[in-house]
């Protein structure tokens, strides 16, 4: 049996998840970095164990360029571009710290998972809970290489889709990481309960996640760049699309209409976490001011970054915040969980 009662060490495993949680939200924040910097692709082999080492030699450096020579990015953008070894260093360098993030992230929960269960002190009801973690974590490293596989033979970049899900995927990693580490904190004070998914918190969810789910389109789509004015696109409210598959294509293909639609749902999003908020901040006023200041700064970085072109720092900051918000987001929704 590995759950005890009286063993139980709730608070050293709730600050566990929350330093597990500031790990999601490095490496989502260092995703972001490989996707402006188009470093994604520049590692074409999936090697669970062997591929924590870099290049440790001149010709192991040549031969990890070879393999990036041989696939579309190379032949048709960056070869003809000029790319060199050390171009191809630098983008290879992001890629190998976001893969080196994601295995840290996986030992990080699966090895004191194992002392913790060895030891008996996993508070009754929670091991599978936090195995259920684990395996979220190796769920998205599958992902994380079927999305980079989507760029390897035809496309000159990974699917948008791919890209969303193992994007998405790591912010409910990071959500069930915090609402699982609150309810360990209130254990920890003697509420056995744990907290319930009220209406008001699952139809913000709900709302946030198309908001999220059109951000990570946006960034798959390069769709950020379709227009650098706001509120007007082309000087328009609805800008000019291409119908001409279908608006169901376009809904979900192109760039111009993907981008329309992640900034003004984002006012949908807005309204929804105001609501939640609002009812929040009786039963806890810091989480209430958190998704307030969350949602708040993101809006002001997704205006920025739009006027801006693009511009580096401000696309890192506004996924870094959207990360920040998941996270505030799941805050203020366990506390309505608690609330009676």
């Amino acid at each position: 049996m590995t759950e005890s009662v009286s063993r139980a060490r709730p608070n050293l495993l709730a600050n566990w998840l929350f330093a597990v949680a500031a790990l999601v939200v490095i490496i989502v924040t260092v995703g972001g970095i490989t996707r402006l910097t188009e470093s994604g692709l520049s590692i074409t082999e999936w090697k669970p164990l062997l591929g924590a080492l870099p290049p440790m030699s001149e010709a192991d450096w040549q031969a990890e360029f070879g393999l990036y020579k041989q696939i579309p990015e190379y032949t048709q953008i960056n070869g003809p571009a000029g790319m060199d070894l050390e171009a191809f260093k630098s983008i290879y360098w992001w890629e190998w710290i976001h893969r080196q993030l994601g295995r840290l992230i996986g030992l990080a929960l699966a090895v004191p998972l194992a002392i913790f269960a060895v030891r008996r002190i996993i508070p009754q009801g929670y091991f599978w809970r936090l195995f259920a973690l684990v395996a979220l974590v190796g769920l998205q490293g599958s992902f994380g290489w079927w999305m980079v596989a989507s760029g390897l033979e035809t496309r000159t970049d990974v699917s948008h889709f791919r890209l969303a899900i193992h994007l998405c995927t790591a912010l409910i990693l990071l959500g069930g990481l915090i609402w699982t580490a609150l309810d360990l904190k209130a254990l920890a004070k003697g509420d056995t309960t744990p907290a319930r998914l009220r209406p008001v918190a699952t139809w913000t969810g709900i709302i946030l996640f198309v908001q999220l789910l059109l951000g990570a389109w946006v960034a798959g789509l390069n769709a950020g760049l379709a227009s650098d004015s706001w509120p007007l696109m082309q000087g328009r409210f609805l800008p000019e699309f291409d119908s001409s598959r279908g608006l169901f294509w376009a809904l979900t293909h192109d760039p111009f209409l993907i981008h329309w639609m992640h900034r003004w749902w984002a006012w949908v999003a807005v309204t929804a976490l105001v609501l939640m908020a609002r009812k929040v901040k009786p039963v806890n006023r810091k989480a209430s001011l958190a998704i307030h200041a969350a949602f708040g700064t993101q809006i002001l970085l997704g205006i920025a970054t739009v006027m801006s072109g693009v511009e580096f720092h401000l696309a890192v900051l506004h996924q870094l915040v959207g990360a920040l918000l998941v996270a505030a987001y799941a805050w203020g929704a366990h506390a309505l969980g608690r609330s009676e």
